[in-house]
C-alpha cells in the first residue's frame, strides 16, 4: 500500500482546484498548473481538500497513486508558495549576471555562456549564488541542473558550479615520489 496516496491534500485559501475528466486543473490568479491523470486514479475534491483512490489492486496502480498525489501536491505548493533551488559559484574569475532574459555565466571558457532563463522561472544572482524560483518543480530542478551542467563542480580544488547544500568529496592531489 502506498503511505503518499493515502494522504489527502489540503487546498489552501486562493487556490482552486477543478477535474475535469482526467485532468487537475489548479488555479491561483492568472495561473495554471494541470496534472494529467490518463484515469489511472480516482480523484474527488470534498470539504477542500483532494482526495485519489486507487483503480484496481495491482502494483502499478498503488505506484500511480502515490505519483499522482505527489504531482498534485507540487502543483497546489507551487502555486502556493513556490519551489527555490540554489547554486553556488565556486572559481577566481567565475562571475554570473541576468541581463534581462539571460543568465550571463563565466566559468572559465574562452566565450560567456548565455542561458536563455524559460518562461515561468525567476532568476536571480547575489555575488557567487544563484536562485531559480518557480511554480514547476520539475521546470526549476531541470534550470538548476542545465545551469550547473554547465561548469560540473570537481573534486580537486572545488571549482565550478554545485547546489548550495551539496557536498563535493575532495582528492588529494598528485604526490611526488622521493
Amino acid at each position: 500500500m502506498s503511505r503518499i496516496g493515502k494522504k489527502p491534500i489540503a487546498i489552501p485559501s486562493g487556490i482552486e482546484v477543478t477535474v475535469s475528466g482526467t485532468v487537475i486543473s489548479v488555479k491561483k490568479g492568472n495561473n495554471v498548473s494541470t496534472v494529467e491523470t490518463h484515469g489511472r486514479v480516482g480523484i474527488e475534491i470534498a470539504n477542500s481538500q483532494v482526495v485519489l483512490t486507487r483503480n484496481g489492486e495491482s502494483k502499478e496502480s498503488s505506484a500511480f497513486w502515490g505519483t499522482y498525489r505527489a504531482l498534485t501536491a507540487n502543483a497546489i505548493n507551487g502555486l502556493n508558495v513556490g519551489f527555490t533551488k540554489s547554486l553556488e559559484i565556486n572559481g577566481v574569475g567565475y562571475r554570473a549576471a541576468v541581463k534581462g532574459n539571460v543568465l550571463e555565466l563565466l566559468l572559465g571558457y574562452s566565450h560567456p555562456i548565455n542561458y536563455e532563463i524559460p518562461k515561468g522561472l525567476e532568476v536571480t544572482v547575489e555575488k557567487n549564488i544563484i536562485n531559480v524560483k518557480g511554480a514547476d518543480k520539475q521546470q526549476v530542478g531541470q534550470a538548476a541542473a542545465i545551469i550547473r551542467g554547465f561548469r560540473k563542480p570537481e573534486p580537486y580544488k572545488g571549482k565550478g558550479v554545485k547546489y548550495t547544500d551539496e557536498k563535493i568529496i575532495r582528492k588529494a592531489g598528485k604526490t611526488s615520489k622521493k
